[in-house]
């Protein structure tokens, strides 16, 4: 037998291989569960159809008013040190993701509302809320937030979040808050 020959010989035993493989197969896949002769129970009627999830009513609304925002907190306060309305190194990082949540939501204004604690003037601490809010304010306009979408107030001492006479307290009411509106 000569090289050729076997060769022949080799390609023509490796196509028969192949196809006893494919006919004992026989295309078929064998069943993978317990067949009907080991107790499984076939369900009378037809298969069931596959699953499709239905769809959302048109009447279905997702709230998104300011509202909502401003009651679930999506913008976070900032706070001061005693009589004073610079932007503290933790405050700067708070007014970065408020003003990214601003920029992300055109939708919306922004007020900054300045406030302080129980001490002081009712007029020194009315000024000084207003220089806390525009100090956030200035802050934010550098972050780009436009100007035009920031309003200001002070409410000085007359809307504490804590009550109590202490630091700790105190601590608290010197702070800016920002609340949500609808641009008009």
């Amino acid at each position: 037998m000569d090289r050729h020959e076997l060769l022949r010989c080799t390609r023509l035993g490796l196509v028969g291989v192949a196809l006893l493989l494919l006919i004992s197969c026989g295309g078929k896949r064998q069943p993978s569960g317990p067949g009907p002769s080991e107790g499984a129970g076939t369900p009378s009627g037809p298969a069931p159809s596959p699953w499709t999830p239905e769809a959302a009513p048109s009447s279905l609304q997702v709230e998104s008013s300011a509202d909502v925002y401003n009651k679930q907190g999506v913008l976070k306060r900032i706070n001061f040190e005693t009589n004073k309305w610079d932007i503290v190194p933790d405050a700067r990082k708070v007014l970065k993701e408020n003003a990214a949540w601003v920029l992300a939501h055109a939708q919306f204004k922004v007020t900054v509302e300045g406030h302080c604690d129980e001490r002081n003037t009712e007029a020194f601490n009315l000024a000084l809320g207003e220089r806390r809010a525009n100090a956030a304010k200035e802050y934010l306009v550098g972050l780009g937030v436009p100007a035009d979408k920031i309003q200001t107030v002070s409410y000085g001492k007359s809307r504490p979040l804590c009550t109590q006479h202490d630091d700790a307290c105190w601590d608290q009411n010197r702070r800016d808050e920002f609340m949500l509106q609808e641009a008009k």
